[in-house]
């Protein structure tokens, strides 16, 4: 029973159906942040900052409010040091990009950052970016368009606003580097919504006057607001479609433009502009210079390579002249005739001498000849053979003599001369040298050294018996 205004109303307790299934608080702020990430895709988003916390960590906890509500976002580190390019505070409007999701401990929707910026030069920012990739998907700002500059122009064309320091700047370069090169102002404006069409259309009257070489589209420095006629589509393309080379000086170095991109040359500053349009006239003149010496030298190397050929070709000349060509003829034929009279005469020699020798060899083979060298020859070789005979008997006369004297040193006669005697058995006539070849009555002939006897033995002493 449960009271109602109109009195007690009966109803029964509601029950769980079978099978639906019971989530916990977890369970559901996890379903809840993946229906929210998965539903909502990145977006942008803008509004105030307040706040914000920065925690050790390095991530970024704020809200993004407006006048009627707010939100809390949190951007991470990795995030923060990628897309970060300023220092927010509190009360800055800022334009966000970021995924929807919800914070699971605390059950808190909230955004999760991947990029900030501020809201005022954001959205013109992103504008620039899309149209810079537009225009470059056409191929508009490929290098391979742009147009070199004149070494030295006849005429320069500047424009830029009559009234600005940008003018001013322009002509004192231009003055101080190279004072002899005219120049044509294109006055126009450079801020406002007026300035792109200006701008547009000073190009264009450049291009059909052609009354200049190169032009320098310049301006100060600014905002990006204030530097944004130079961002237009119309004035990149127009810069593009100019038949004269364009440098553009806008702005700061810092500063970058579409006509920066589009331009055939960027210079950082509009002094920088015409720093670049125009050589200094003082390298130029030492430039002159240098190439008047080299061209001095040049010619003079010319000229006497010209010298030098005239005079070969004069030397030439008189080597080809007849009468020189006669002449060396003349030299050359007394120089064959010269050596036919040597090679003449050494034939003739030659020949003497072959006469001479064949000569002296018939002569020689006569038989007359013949005879006396045969005559010539016995009786030489019978002088020899007296000399080899008379050699060959004293020969043997001294080695009989040699002969003769041992001989005679061992001759048995000289040792009877002594007065020894030869005994022999006188029945055998065998020498007796021993005692013991003795007996008594043994008949023995001795030969002495004139004549000789016989006896006989009559007593016999033998060695060893005394007497």
């Amino acid at each position: 029973m449960v009271p109602s205004r109109g009195g007690t109303v009966n109803c029964r307790a509601m029950e769980k159906p079978a099978g639906e299934p019971v989530y916990s608080v977890s369970q559901l702020n996890r379903e809840a942040r993946m229906l929210l990430e998965d539903g909502l895709p990145a977006l942008w988003v803008t509004g105030e900052l307040s706040n914000l916390a920065r925690p050790a960590s390095g991530h970024l906890y704020f809200s993004l409010k407006d006048a009627q509500a707010q939100v809390r976002c949190a951007m991470f580190r990795n995030a923060a040091s990628r897309g970060l390019r300023f220092r927010p505070e509190n009360g800055h409007q800022v334009l966000l990009r970021a995924r929807v999701s919800l914070y699971e401990p605390r059950g808190d929707y909230q955004l999760i950052v991947e990029h900030m910026e501020p809201a005022g030069d954001g959205v013109l920012l992103r504008r620039l970016e899309e149209l810079k990739k537009r225009l470059a998907a056409e191929g508009l700002f490929d290098p391979q368009r742009r147009r070199p500059l004149p070494a030295l122009p006849r005429r320069i064309g500047v424009v830029t606003s009559r009234s600005g320091a940008a003018v001013r700047d322009i002509l004192h370069v231009l003055r101080r580097r190279f004072p002899a090169v005219p120049v044509v102002l294109y006055p126009v404006q450079v801020q406002g919504e007026q300035a792109k069409h200006e701008i547009v259309a000073a190009l264009a009257a450049a291009g059909r006057r052609a009354e200049c070489d190169v032009l320098v589209l310049a301006r100060g420095g600014g905002s990006l607001e204030d530097l944004w006629a130079f961002n237009e589509e119309i004035v990149a393309r127009a810069i593009r479609a100019c038949p004269i080379p364009v440098v553009s000086g806008v702005g700061h170095e810092t500063d970058f433009t579409l006509a920066d991109l589009a331009a055939d040359l960027r210079a950082p500053t509009p002094s920088g502009a015409a720093e670049l349009v125009v050589p200094d006239w003082r390298s130029w003149r030492d430039r002159l210079r240098t190439l008047e010496r080299a061209a001095t030298l040049a010619t003079g190397a010319a000229l006497a390579r010209r010298r030098e050929s005239a005079h070969a070709l004069a030397r030439r000349l008189q080597r080809t002249h007849p009468g020189f060509v006669l002449r060396q003829h003349g030299q050359r034929l007394d120089e064959l005739t010269a050596a036919l009279v040597a090679c003449t005469q050494r034939a003739l020699r030659l020949r003497a001498l072959q006469a001479a020798h064949a000569t002296r060899r018939l002569r020689s083979a006569t038989p007359r000849a013949l005879l006396e060298r045969r005559v010539a020859e016995l009786a030489n070789q019978r002088l020899r053979l007296g000399l080899a005979a008379r050699s060959r008997v004293g020969a043997a006369i001294n080695r009989l003599a040699v002969a003769a004297a041992s001989l005679q040193a061992y001759s048995p006669l000289n040792t009877l001369q002594r007065g020894y005697a030869i005994v022999t058995d006188a029945a055998t006539g065998n020498v007796l040298r021993r005692a013991a070849d003795l007996a008594p009555g043994q008949a023995v002939r001795g030969q002495l050294a004139e004549g000789s006897f016989e006896a006989v033995v009559r007593t016999v002493v033998k060695p060893g018996d005394g007497g």
